[in-house]
């Protein structure tokens, strides 16, 4: 289970030697999932991508927050039933996928409301969504990153827009989807059919600590967030089972701790 800006890419680029090493892997026999937190993106836009920077990748092989926030909804919701969506294509497709409908006002009376980041997202869409919650429609949010990287800085993430609702509202989504939450990595699983995963990211908050939330092994990679100083100071939730300077982690020996 591959996390993608900081593993794979940074920024517009690709790691250095990723797409080889990649390839190496399949080789090897290993199957990749490309899994991200970020909802607003198909699917089958994030595999033309990764081709684009030289990864084989099919739409098969990425899973999104939104798919596995679509489908705690469908578990709990009757076929058909109405979702208000705050966010973009990403969340829309996949809550179709999973034979739900996606509404944008409260004034369609949608059961459940899905949010997920988009750049397009404003104060429109985020009263709707507290309308919604207001009237008792279920919540659930794609994931609880504060922050996304831009090219200009730091900016802020669909957590920070879920804040502003539950601001409004008084309440907090009552399932989130993506990592360090167990829905993300339950739809891998379940999507690529994974004996035996691990979970590659640079990230101690979302990625190792939802695999050890899982139950899974996870490799650390240095080439994103976290440096040797924040893993030395890490609290044993958020400790990985193995540590690698780059993704060639992968096809490493490594004891096991």
């Amino acid at each position: 289970m591959l996390d993608l800006d900081g593993v794979v890419y940074i920024g517009p680029d690709a790691v250095d030697g990723v797409p080889e090493l990649l390839a190496e892997v399949r080789d090897r026999g290993m199957t990749l999932a490309f899994v991200t937190n970020n909802a607003s993106r198909t699917p089958t836009s994030v595999a033309h991508h990764l081709n684009d920077l030289g990864v084989d990748a099919q739409t098969a092989d990425v899973v999104t927050a939104a798919q596995a926030a679509a489908r705690e909804l469908a578990t709990r919701l009757d076929a058909g039933a109405k979702v208000l969506v705050v966010g973009g294509e990403g969340m829309r497709i996949a809550l179709h996928e999973q034979g739900l409908t996606a509404v944008s006002a409260v004034a369609d009376e949608p059961v459940a409301v899905a949010q997920g980041f988009d750049r397009s997202v404003g104060w429109e869409q985020l009263a709707e969504a507290a309308y919604a919650i207001q009237a008792g429609a279920m919540w659930v949010a794609s994931n609880l990153d504060r922050t996304i990287p831009t090219v200009g800085g730091v900016a802020p993430g669909n957590g920070t827009l879920v804040d502003a609702v539950a601001a409004a509202v008084g309440a907090r989504p009552s399932v989130v989807a993506g990592k360090p939450y167990r829905p993300l990595f339950d739809e891998t699983v379940l999507r690529k059919d994974a004996r035996c995963p691990i979970v590659v990211g640079d990230r101690l908050d979302t990625d190792i600590e939802g695999a050890n939330s899982c139950g899974a092994d996870s490799l650390l990679v240095l080439t994103g967030v976290t440096d040797l100083q924040q893993l030395c100071s890490a609290p044993p939730k958020r400790r990985p089972t193995y540590v690698s300077w780059t993704l060639a982690g992968l096809l490493t020996t490594h004891l096991k701790p």
